[in-house]
């Protein structure tokens, strides 16, 4: 069910621009026969990918792999974008071209292309911002000011920009402590769905709302250059520039600083699986005709090895993809000050060998401590394995929740929620959900779909109060935890109005509705209590999760938790087995229990929940 709503969710991205988008099929310009008139020397050692600026930025050393091409021209602003102004020297071994261009002004921003074989004109791959001449004209100024002008009449389709002396920007927070796995609870947004000016500067304004909720991450959807503006970014094609529709670097940049001065780290959703159309490294190496990749691609598959693939696989087998993705990961992490990464679709990467020990590897080599999350969709053993290598793994218990909020018993089990049910042997492993963006929002189903028999749980005060026994029971489970944007205030938008990755409504006027902030006021007293108490960190954990009334017990030598609630629409009695007897405290109503047998026969109303513990929680 999750590998197909991944297919369909990806898939959807081709449809969900308001503005115009790029073709995802490239279109090339027709390539004449090229007369092959290079020469060949090696490039100079300080040459990086892309642009290298020296001589003050008065001179820059343009470096593009482009293996088996005849003839590489780059043009632009310098040179008025003339096609024989300045060819560029092919390497020896025949994979690189380069050229170094004198006389350029170090506070002027240049537009510029790559011309190969005599026609086919490209973006640089390594660009950090790019011009489109079809979307730029829907980004505000307000948004991005003094964006430089597309040069129409020069040129035709996406060209790259370079500034040698680019805006500072001086960091606040230079060193930040990253919270341990285990303690992880993510707050993940779109931009776009979240503030209305879609704008960083925005977001940062947000900073306080998401801070009393006691989170401590924030995991951004894809914010790479993707097709169009309108968009979940999972349809990328340049891998180095931060789309322009959300601001721009420095204000990235300032957003990443107030998360980390309010002690919040920032995760990157990083899509590395897959490019669209108006990617260069696709058009470079396109089949017209066949509509796919050519055989002598150095980065793409000729067809998908996955049926779970959009746009144009990666070949994670190829060692030009390695170089080029490990550039990727390395450039976030030190140019951003990222704290790590949820990768989209890491099971595509795999072909014949897995990938993703050797990237979270490098990823160690780069920053030891960032975070590696892997959307994985693979086995047990698979997950086991990555998790044993220090990944984390994105978990998946959205529809066990849907149902039981619903009310629906028989499908309502939650077991996945704990890490033993995975094989794991610590819960580190693990980021566990009861929504994310690509799932269907809990309270949606609840108030279409939801149980009237018994007790009726549609009714707004009734859905919120048994999302906030969701809460519980999510943040009570050891390891690391993830929310979906509003969910904390029980969003019940469909995922599918406006078409699945379109625009939804930005509610924020949730925060004034008395239920609704009651539900988050059960979120941040949950987060608050996992982070506040190490037993919430605790390997030793039993469960019945698959019934009406679902327990947990959580045990330290300090003090031992027992949640248990009722999620069925009548009144339910059950056995609850406390570890001891004595006196219990209610985390949820604050007051205590006295146990007399450890085998407890509870009667539960319906909705009633309850989190017991052997001492006093923080």
């Amino acid at each position: 069910m999750k590998i197909m709503y991944k297919f369909l969710i990806i898939a959807a991205v081709l449809g969900s621009v308001a503005c115009k988008k790029s073709n995802p099929n490239p279109t090339p310009d027709p390539d004449p026969d090229p007369i092959d008139t290079t020469t060949t020397s090696e490039i100079p050692n300080n040459a990086k990918d892309g642009v290298t600026f020296v001589n003050d930025g008065k001179s820059a050393i343009f470096n593009l792999y482009a293996p088996g091409k005849v003839s590489v021209s780059v043009i632009g602003d310098f040179n008025d974008w003339n096609a024989t102004a300045t060819p560029m020297t092919r390497t020896k071994d025949g994979t690189r071209w380069w050229v170094k261009i004198d006389g350029l002004n170090a506070n002027t921003e240049y537009a510029y292309q790559y011309l190969i074989n005599g026609n086919l004109r490209v973006a640089d791959p390594y660009t950090e911002k790019i011009l489109d001449p079809d979307n730029d004209k829907f980004i505000p100024a307000s948004v991005y000011p003094s964006l430089k002008a597309y040069p129409t009449g020069k040129t035709s389709q996406i060209v790259s920009t370079m500034l040698a002396n680019q805006p500072g920007y001086s960091w606040k927070v230079n060193t930040f402590t990253r919270p341990a796995k285990k303690d992880l609870v993510v707050y993940e947004l779109l931009v776009r769905d979240f503030v209305a000016t879609h704008s960083y500067k925005t977001l940062i304004d947000t900073l306080d709302y998401i801070q009393r909720l006691g989170v401590n991450a924030i995991e951004l959807m894809p914010i790479s250059e993707f097709e169009g503006n309108e968009s979940w970014g999972y349809n990328n094609s340049f891998f180095f520039a931060p789309d322009k529709y959300y601001g721009t670097k420095n204000d990235l940049k300032a957003f990443i600083d107030a998360c980390h001065e309010r002690g919040m780290a920032v995760l990157m959703d990083i899509v590395l699986n897959h490019a669209f159309g108006s990617s260069p490294m696709v058009r470079m190496y396109f089949d017209t005709n066949a509509g796919k990749p050519t055989s002598v691609s150095p980065w793409f598959n000729v067809d998908a090895t996955h049926p779970f693939n959009v746009g144009y696989d990666f070949n994670h087998e190829s060692p030009a993809t390695k170089y080029f993705a490990k550039n990727v990961m390395a450039h976030w992490l030190k140019e951003y000050k990222l704290d790590g990464y949820r990768f989209d679709l890491s099971k595509g990467f795999t072909q014949k060998n897995n990938p993703n020990d050797d990237y979270n590897s490098f990823i160690k080599t780069v920053d030891p401590n960032a975070f590696v999350i892997l959307e994985h969709l693979g086995s047990n053993q698979e997950e086991k394995e990555l998790a044993d290598n220090g990944m984390m793994l994105w978990n998946n218990v959205s529809y066990g929740f849907q149902e039981a909020n619903m009310g629906w018993i028989a499908t309502s089990e939650i077991s996945r929620l704990l890490f033993s049910n995975h094989t794991f042997t610590s819960p580190d492993g693990l980021v566990s959900y009861a929504e994310s963006h690509d799932e269907e929002r809990i309270q949606y189903k609840t108030k279409s779909f939801g149980n009237e028999g018994g007790y009726n749980v549609r009714p707004l005060a009734t859905a919120m109060k048994r999302g906030a026994m969701d809460a519980a029971f999510l943040m009570a489970a050891p390891g690391a935890k993830l929310i979906w944007q509003f969910g904390e205030v029980g969003y019940d938008i469909s995922i599918d109005q406006n078409g699945r990755t379109g625009n939804k409504p930005i509610l924020w006027n949730y925060q004034n509705v008395p239920e609704r902030k009651g539900l988050y006021n059960a979120y941040a007293k949950y987060i608050k209590m996992k982070l506040k108490n190490p037993v919430f960190g605790s390997s030793d954990v039993t469960y019945s999760l698959n019934d009406a009334v679902k327990t947990m017990t959580i045990k330290t030598s300090a003090v031992d938790v027992v949640v248990v609630g009722n999620y069925d629409v009548v009144a339910k009695t059950a056995t609850v087995q406390f570890t001891k007897t004595g006196t219990w405290y209610d985390y949820v109503t604050g007051t205590t229990l006295n146990v007399t047998n450890s085998a407890t026969s509870a009667t539960l109303n319906p909705g009633e929940y309850h989190i017991y513990s052997s001492a006093e929680l923080q």
